[in-house]
């Protein structure tokens, strides 16, 4: 692994290039679907503030996970280059993309359904940070063949483990390509606002519940890691807000 690309004096974090890439693709992904929706918001503006709230939300959720060690070490934990937890992450995205839909006066689920396929595909690049980095998000260890060991990251093991985040970022990428299929068949099809973001929830919330079986997290309630706990919540509010749209599709 490689958590550092060295030039001169300087270190450049190979999370944070990642990140910064993903970012890149997810603004692409929000203008291209901001101009099918013929929606009147600066893409860049809307990706650089649900970024940056994105990460201060993912990094604040993982400190507050053990407030005791957090606390001790307030200043460390905040500015370590590693501690990001998806579920912050997303509802602090969230929240800023609510906000910036009233600013913009756009339909507060037009802009979910539009930032969802962006979502998916800068999630799943942002995950390769966490492998080059090897900041511990891999799995359990394993046997199968294409099982990595992280002698040099930020969290080494040298036992050959699930490779976690390439899994993740695999199903990001047919995530974002089914929501954007999803997302034209709507417009076409004059489907009601909020389908493609329901979706984003359910399928989302889902690969995450999944992959943290054999992820290294330890349990929190009921035998689920934290991260399955949030999941079940996401695949819930994507479910009720799924049968929502349906009964208003009845009701017409």
């Amino acid at each position: 692994m490689l958590p550092f690309i060295h030039i001169g004096p300087f270190a450049l974090g190979t999370f944070g290039l990642l990140v910064a890439t993903g970012l890149l693709a997810a603004f692409f992904v929000l203008r291209a679907d901001f101009e099918r929706r013929r929606l009147a918001a600066d893409p860049h503006t809307i990706i650089g503030l649900a970024g940056l709230a994105g990460l201060a939300g993912a990094k604040l959720y993982h400190v507050l996970q053990s407030p005791d060690v957090f606390f001790s070490h307030p200043f460390r934990l905040l500015f370590s280059r590693e501690g990001f937890a998806w579920f912050g992450g997303l509802l602090a995205g969230l929240v800023t993309l609510l906000l910036l839909a009233r600013h913009y006066r756009t339909p507060m689920l037009q802009m979910l359904d539009a930032a969802s396929p962006a979502a998916a595909l800068g999630y799943g690049i942002g995950r390769l940070g966490c492998l080059t980095s090897g900041d511990g998000d891999y799995g359990i260890p394993t046997s199968l063949p294409w099982g990595m060991s992280f002698p040099n990251g930020l969290a080494p093991t040298t036992e050959r483990v699930h490779p976690t985040p390439i899994y993740e970022f695999l199903v990001a990428v047919v995530l974002f390509y089914f929501l954007w299929r999803l997302g034209a068949r709507a417009l076409r099809e004059r489907r009601p606002i909020g389908l493609v973001f329901a979706n984003f929830l359910i399928w989302s919330g889902l690969a995450r519940f999944l992959v943290e079986f054999i992820r290294i997290n330890p349990p929190w309630l009921f035998g689920l890691t934290n991260a399955q706990v949030a999941s079940l919540l996401c695949i819930a509010a994507g479910g009720f807000l799924l049968l929502r749209l349906r009964a208003q599709v009845k009701q017409t």
